[in-house]
Parts: C-alpha cells; sequence; structure tokens
C-alpha cells in the first residue's frame, strides 16, 4: 500500500525481497507484486521519489499478503484518512496476511487491527504506539512480530527482516536463504 509521504525503504525493501522469491526448480516467481494507493495519482515518497500505484482502493483485486508501510505520512496524515482506515477495515476480513513495516503499525492500531494482539514499530515511536493505543502489547527489541495473519515489523530496515520471515512461513528456509544469497544480504532463519 502507498500514500504520500511513504518512507522508501518501508515499501521498496519488501518489494524486493518478494518481487526476487522464486521457485528453485523451476525459476518461476513465488508473488506477483501490485501497489495500491487510495487514488491512481502519483504517489510522493519520502526524499521526493515519485511512484504510480498499480491500482486504487476501488478497483484493487484481492491480495493474500497486504503490506503497510510507514513514515511521516502513515503516523502523521494518513492515521487521520477515515478512507483508508475504512478500507484496511474492509481489507483485513479478506486478506490472508496483513503486515506493517514501521510506523505502518498505527494505521493498523487505529483501524483497531492489532487490539489485543503483540506489535511493535520503529524505536522512536514504540512510546508513542503504547500509550495512543492501549490494547496493543508493545514489544520491543524485535525486528518484527508474528501474530498468524497480522505480522509488523520496526523501522524501516526491518520490512526487509519481516520480508524474509514471510517468505520462510510461506515457502521454507530454502526459498528465504536463495533469495538472500541472490540479493546479498545475511540473513539467520531461526527454527
Amino acid at each position: 500500500m502507498l500514500f504520500n509521504e511513504v518512507e522508501v525503504l518501508d515499501f521498496a525493501g519488501p518489494f524486493e525481497v518478494l518481487s526476487l522469491a522464486e521457485d528453485a526448480s523451476t525459476h518461476q516467481k513465488l508473488f506477483s507484486i501490485n501497489t495500491v494507493a487510495q487514488t491512481r495519482e502519483s504517489i510522493s515518497a519520502r526524499n521526493g521519489l515519485k511512484v504510480l500505484p498499480d491500482y486504487d482502493f476501488d478497483n484493487a483485486p484481492d491480495f493474500d499478503l497486504l503490506i503497510v508501510p510507514g513514515g511521516y505520512g502513515a503516523e502523521e496524515i494518513e492515521v487521520h484518512n477515515a478512507t483508508l482506515l475504512d478500507w484496511l477495515k474492509q481489507r483485513a476480513a479478506i486478506t490472508l496476511t496483513l503486515a506493517s513495516v514501521c510506523t505502518g503499525a498505527f494505521l493498523l492500531a487505529k483501524a483497531g487491527l492489532l487490539n489485543g494482539k503483540r506489535a511493535t514499530t520503529h524505536w522512536m515511536d514504540l512510546d508513542r504506539l503504547e500509550q495512543e493505543y492501549p490494547l496493543v502489547f508493545v514489544q520491543r527489541d524485535v525486528k518484527f512480530v508474528d501474530e498468524g495473519d497480522i505480522l509488523t515489523a520496526g523501522g524501516i530496515s526491518a520490512g526487509i527482516n519481516l520480508s524474509f520471515h514471510l517468505l520462510k512461513k510461506f515457502y521454507g528456509a530454502e526459498v528465504a536463504q536463495q533469495t538472500a544469497k541472490r540479493m546479498e544480504y545475511e540473513i539467520v532463519i531461526a527454527d
């Protein structure tokens, strides 16, 4: 998912990891990656990067996995966007796995999707998440939290760690290791 003032690595990191994942024997891609935003207008990400979404909220297909990134746009602007929050609630009911990176957790929390669940966010925003959303069990000093169908990642680059965890969860440790090797990224796969 995209919005103005999104943190670039929050969406680009998972995009890169998941788009490179493939079946080792057939070399077939394991994910079809698409972007979605409230409208199909160009998104102005942090630091000036322009991105054109593939879909808008009205024409988006059903997603098996929906990743909600963070950044200034999430924590200060979109957290007040009723249309986006309603869309997230609707999508949570039909999406197999919902994940957030960094302050994308604020959007999930504001939508009530983290109530009664463990979650994390950027280390600079942990206290704020805990204070503003007392029904969320904030976890500190972790790269990500897996609550089954909802996962949250810490700040910015932690979305990459989360993505490798998702690869392991869906396709096994070997796929995660091979994708990391292809990216020249070092990961530790824990059991």
